[in-house]
């Protein structure tokens, strides 16, 4: 059964989604704020399919649960808010999050925007749990990047472009389709976002950077025989 964590304040918000997630067939676990949501995420023993966070939360807002959510556990994250400027989307995708919306919502939407999501993101599981390029390893149930050995720190959105790029090796992707994919497809930045990411993800990687090949005029692939 799909599970997924609702996290609001709100009690009326909460029983909105768990009514229409409820009409779905899907289990609803919910929170009253950010630190009981990155409780249950982290401590649920059969882990949840999707968390939904509102960010204007007590005790710990969306955008710090989503973060710490995204840092432990591969679970796809939206982002409610009563706040639909620019800058609130744009770092709610920086910290981890893979879709946002703006209150008042329709509940239909949100649960084709929560699908889409799990959808994604039960692809992405038939991959192997780890592969290696040398001496690169991506771990993606352990969320890990190591390089010679050495365990590498990344930001949330460079682990899901990495990742991204290293489950479809050797395919050539447009900035515009790593926008829609990895940011999202209604994201609001510009191909600049990606080259920015790039940049950053190659300086993580080091001696390993070679693997992600730029494609003059185009966009991006993860290149395995380089």
């Amino acid at each position: 059964m799909t599970r997924i964590l609702v996290a609001d304040d709100e009690p009326l918000i909460r029983q909105a989604i768990r009514e229409y997630a409820e009409f779905e067939g899907w289990e609803v676990v919910e929170a009253r704020d950010g630190r009981e949501a990155v409780e249950l995420a982290l401590d649920h023993a059969q882990g949840f399919d999707a968390a939904v966070l509102d960010i204007m939360m007590p005790r710990l807002d969306g955008f710090s649960a989503c973060k710490e959510i995204r840092r432990q556990r591969d679970v796809p994250v939206l982002l409610l808010s009563a706040r639909g400027e620019e800058y609130d989307k744009l770092f709610g995708f920086e910290v981890g999050a893979d879709d946002y919306v703006v209150k008042p919502f329709s509940g239909r939407e949100l649960m084709a925007r929560i699908k889409v999501l799990i959808g994604r993101h039960q692809k992405n599981d038939a991959a192997p749990d780890v592969c290696a390029f040398g001496g690169l390893e991506v771990d993606f149930k352990g969320r890990s990047v190591s390089v010679d050995g050495n365990p590498v720190s990344l930001t949330p959105k460079e682990y899901d472009l990495l990742f991204f790029l290293v489950r479809h090796p050797n395919t050539a992707f447009s900035r515009e389709q790593l926008l829609a994919q990895v940011w999202g497809y209604d994201f609001y930045g510009d191909d600049r976002t990606v080259d920015a990411y790039i940049k950053m993800l190659r300086a993580d990687l080091g001696g390993y950077r070679k693997h992600i090949v730029t494609l003059r005029g185009m966009g991006y692939k993860f290149d395995t025989q380089t």
